[in-house]
């Protein structure tokens, strides 16, 4: 008999709409436990999930499995860069971005299955202001909702749909100043997407073209919003197509830096991270393994 793979799931308690599903029991019971030999840990805390990641590739684990949505799964990678261990998804979250570009099935046992075929490839990341991000980084309006969502009792797409409409037209665009592919630029910035991945979650597509293998981010520039711009960018997101040239803008770089004279609020696969003023964002090529269909 060959040796059986390590593998690790690490799980955030707190994650999903049904917490009174057992994960650990549905995961011994499609385990292919001729291929593996596994444990499961419990996230305590935020910010605990990297800990074990990184402690799980030290060990020298061959697989480890993030059990949760995006900001556990963002955790978890953050954990396992530029090391030999590969990153596996069991999306129990509601966007579920990077699992969705990556094509893994959204229910459980098709997870698993591909768990079980273990087919690694490698990925980029991005970074903004050092912090790590797998799916989509962005500055002004994203985050700004990333931050009320973050704050809201009410999870779910439904409640991120409903903030969206409720301050979609309120939020007010700010000037910037970015260098993007070594030119300059000066815009009026309702919002700025740095996608590594083509989707934030939930199949809304910001960057239809984006390759998470190719070294390159794609960014969106959303300059002003009105009600027009809203739905044509609305519809194009859900039917994976570019907007109009009029209402967003697309480019395709390696690197982009940002300055503005007012603080803004900046977010990374959907966490709040906080105000700056300036930011570098870039990309890291092909720094994660990860297992895909």
């Amino acid at each position: 008999m060959s040796k059986r793979t390590r593998i690790r799931f690490i799980i955030n308690p707190t994650s999903g709409t049904n917490s009174r599903v057992d994960v650990a029991a549905r995961i011994r019971e499609h385990l292919d436990e001729r291929k593996y030999v596994h444990d499961i840990m419990y996230t305590t805390h935020a910010g605990h999930a990297p800990e074990l990641a990184h402690q799980a590739a030290n060990e020298g684990i061959e697989v480890v499995v993030a059990v949760g949505g995006d900001g556990t799964v963002n955790e978890v990678a953050r954990g396992l860069l530029k090391t030999e261990t590969a990153l596996a998804i069991l999306p129990k979250g509601s966007g579920n971005g990077l699992a969705r570009h990556l094509k893994i099935p959204m229910a459980l046992e098709g997870a698993m299955r591909v768990i079980n075929q273990r087919n690694v490839i490698t990925i980029d990341s991005g970074e903004i202001n050092q912090h790590p991000f797998f799916t989509t980084a962005g500055i002004g309006f994203d985050a700004y909702i990333s931050s009320v969502f973050a704050g809201n009792k009410k999870r779910g797409l439904q409640t991120y749909v409903e903030l969206v409409m409720k301050e979609v037209l309120s939020y007010k665009h700010l000037p910037v100043k970015a260098s993007i592919n070594g030119k300059s630029l000066e815009t009026d910035c309702y919002v700025m997407a740095f996608a590594n991945a083509a989707q934030y979650g939930n199949n809304a597509y910001i960057a239809p073209t984006a390759d998470i293998q190719d070294g390159l981010l794609d960014v969106c520039l959303v300059r002003r919003l009105d009600l027009v711009k809203a739905l044509n960018l609305s519809y194009c997101m859900l039917t994976k197509q570019l907007a109009n040239p009029d209402s967003a803008e697309y480019f395709k770089t390696e690197r982009v830096t940002v300055q503005t004279e007012e603080d803004i609020m900046y977010h990374a696969d959907g966490e709040y991270l906080g105000k700056a003023r300036e930011f570098e964002v870039k990309m890291v090529p092909l720094s994660l393994k990860v297992l895909v269909p």
